[in-house]
């Protein structure tokens, strides 16, 4: 049995908070506010926790794997990958001044000054996180198919590992123990890839990194959330967000998804944190936040040889997906498509994306997992998400110049990895502290700590 404790602050610091999104990052933040003493309502148009975005990613919790998108290197890349289907970075250009004004604030951050600037930021709030996400663990004794093994990355060309090793030191730089393996090293810390290795070149391994399922978390979590006290609202549309004033709180109104009438709830302040859907809530306000969709795609696949599986949750560099165990089967997830919010499974370019990661599975370890499409008579489970990415990778967490509201969301990639952070931080903020994190908080002046504070921040 689990004893849930949460502390009672004075009556005057005890807000009515409402948090908008029930995916990692909502949940999150509601249970921080919760332990807080806060009452606390999470709204969502879905039927139940993380059943969008949070649903089916690649179950990394990737502190030492976090390099920005943006890089010298990347707007080649995108220009050489944009007629390719089954390409990492897929553009696909839409009639949407969002999109074109998002790529152009990604190509200023595509140099050297501003990598290594957001890789600082990056790596303080994963440190951060993974401590968070540790206590709440120990805290609450959730299970979620938790694999505290490391995180491995191969590469398949010589010039690519070569290139890993600048990669190694600048995260060095942050703490972040990511080493270079040989091949052979790399095999042994993960022999599931052994039928592939005359195309492994070499490899990194960060022991501290681990895995685990973030929809399994995240339901587990919000039941306690329920338990304590948080109220729930699924089914629910958001119509309209409105900022306080001087006299009067911040409001939303919201409806039903069958319809019926329409609801106004009242709050001391409001979390928005609906991922990629964030700024179409805040615009109206004002409030712009940089935020545009990632479209991911990942596969879960059931084991045939369990035996011969990985358990070491590793990143295939050629192709950039990532391959997690969990439980009896295997997910794989990878590859990102802006395009808008096209959520479709079923359109050329999204069955290519899906069948390509079934068929890297099949060549990196033949016969290990059931592979099968559909047609043939297996079961692989596809899904599609959408990644809610700002240009920098850095997510914008905070209060907003629109009154009673605050934003967490764009965390792109990397919500499993950085939400009981951004959870814990805002939590923290809004009851009037300063997280104790080196970090450039949505409406703060970024400064940049010693290199050697950023990963070591509790």
């Amino acid at each position: 049995m689990v004893l849930l404790i949460f502390c009672n602050c004075a009556d005057t610091g005890r807000m009515n908070i409402i948090v908008l999104g029930a995916g990692i990052i909502g949940i999150s933040t509601a249970w921080h506010l919760r332990e807080r003493g806060h009452q606390v309502t999470v709204v969502d148009r879905q039927s139940g926790p993380a059943l969008e975005t949070s649903y089916a990613n690649g179950g990394q919790i990737s502190v030492s794997y976090c390099e920005p998108w943006a890089n010298r290197q990347a707007p080649w890349k995108a220009l050489k990958w944009m007629f390719d289907k089954e390409a990492p970075l897929l553009f696909r250009p839409q009639l949407d001044p969002a999109q074109w004004r998002w790529c152009l604030q990604f190509l200023a951050q595509c140099n050297d000054k501003a990598f290594a600037r957001n890789v600082q930021q990056i790596v303080a709030l994963g440190a951060y996180s993974h401590v968070a996400l540790k206590d709440m663990v120990k805290k609450t004794g959730i299970t979620f198919e938790r694999l505290e093994r490391g995180i491995a990355h191969f590469y398949s060309s010589q010039k690519a590992f070569d290139e890993a090793a600048e990669g190694v030191q600048l995260m060095r730089q942050y703490g972040v123990q990511r080493r270079l393996v040989s091949r052979d090293e790399l095999l042994k810390i993960e022999p599931a890839f052994t039928p592939y290795a005359a195309q492994i070149a070499g490899g990194t391994f960060t022991q501290t990194d681990e895995s685990g399922d973030a929809r399994v978390f995240t339901e587990k979590l919000a039941d306690l959330c329920d338990q304590s006290g948080v109220e729930f609202l699924y089914g629910q549309q958001i119509l309209s967000l409105q900022a306080g004033c001087k006299n009067a709180p911040a409001r939303i109104k919201i409806q039903a998804n069958e319809g019926g009438a329409v609801r106004t709830l009242s709050a001391d302040a409001v979390v928005v944190a609906c991922g990629s859907y964030t700024p179409l809530l805040l615009k109206p306000l004002g409030v712009n936040v940089p935020i545009y969709p990632g479209k991911g795609y990942s596969a879960t696949l059931a084991l045939l040889q369990p035996e011969k599986a990985p358990i070491v949750s590793t990143i295939d560099d050629s192709r950039k997906v990532a391959m997690t165990r969990l439980g009896n089967h295997l997910r794989v997830a990878g590859t990102i498509e802006l395009g808008g919010f096209d959520m479709r499974l079923e359109t050329p370019t999204a069955r290519a994306r899906c069948e390509m990661l079934v068929r890297r599975v099949e060549e990196l370890m033949p016969g290990v997992c059931d592979t099968r499409l559909p047609e043939e008579g297996g079961e692989p489970q596809f899904w599609c998400g959408l990644r809610p990415a700002t240009p920098t990778n850095i997510p914008c967490i905070g209060a907003t110049q629109a009154q009673g509201i605050w934003v967490n969301a764009g965390h792109g990639t990397l919500g499993w990895t950085h939400g009981a952070g951004s959870g814990k931080a805002m939590a923290a903020l809004m009851s009037g502290e300063q997280p104790a994190l080196d970090f450039g908080f949505w409406g703060e002046k970024l400064h940049s700590p010693a290199p050697a504070q950023m990963a070591t921040t509790a």
